[in-house]
């Protein structure tokens, strides 16, 4: 299998009740059910991918899980990087054969996602711990044009990873932990 690349924007909504009316305001369908997703990025104790601007990202959504190397992102207009993913039957038992090799989690993000497709765009409503996010994948004419129909410009895309948003945004939020989860204990609210 060759590399695939994704292309991706993030937009940010006041709320995920805002995110979903907009999306289906532009003739997007739903795709699938909203559900929680618990991600989880690893790393050396050396952090080798991190000083390569990699990822490997374990997503565990339910019964289901996922393995995922991230690349490093091409400088543009939209966030462009080499994706490579696989379904995996055991996240739990993959996740102790990456602590076995030594690789360490030094991120773990979650979010309740909903997904749309428009033309030519999968389109998810993202509900973090930091803020809702619309995030437009696909081509750049189809991402381009989803952006426009929800009122949007260049000048509103966020290329931010979601370790970067929680890293602006985690202060000013009460959190006091490392990672971007809904029920950090220490959290100040």
């Amino acid at each position: 299998m060759g590399s695939m690349l994704e292309r991706e924007i993030k937009l940010r909504f006041a709320t995920p009740d805002d995110a979903r009316a907009a999306v289906m305001g532009i003739g997007a369908r739903a795709a699938s059910p909203r559900r929680f997703q618990d991600d989880a990025l690893y790393d050396t104790d050396d952090e080798s991918l991190r000083l390569r601007r990699c990822v490997l990202r374990v997503r565990r959504e339910g019964d289901r899980s996922a393995l995922t190397f991230k690349g490093p992102v091409q400088p543009g207009p939209m966030k462009l990087r080499e994706e490579l993913e696989t379904g995996v039957a055991d996240g739990a038992v993959l996740q102790l054969v990456l602590d076995r090799l030594g690789l360490r989690v030094w991120f773990r993000y979650q979010k309740y996602r909903q997904e749309f497709e428009g033309d030519g765009v999968v389109i998810a409503v993202d509900e973090t711990p930091v803020g809702t996010f619309v995030e437009i994948e696909g081509t750049e004419p189809g991402i381009t044009a989803a952006a426009a129909a929800l009122g949007r410009t260049t000048t509103d895309y966020i290329l931010d990873s979601y370790h970067a948003l929680f890293q602006k945004n985690r202060d000013s939020l009460g959190f006091r932990g490392p990672h971007m989860v809904f029920d950090e204990p220490d959290r100040i609210t």
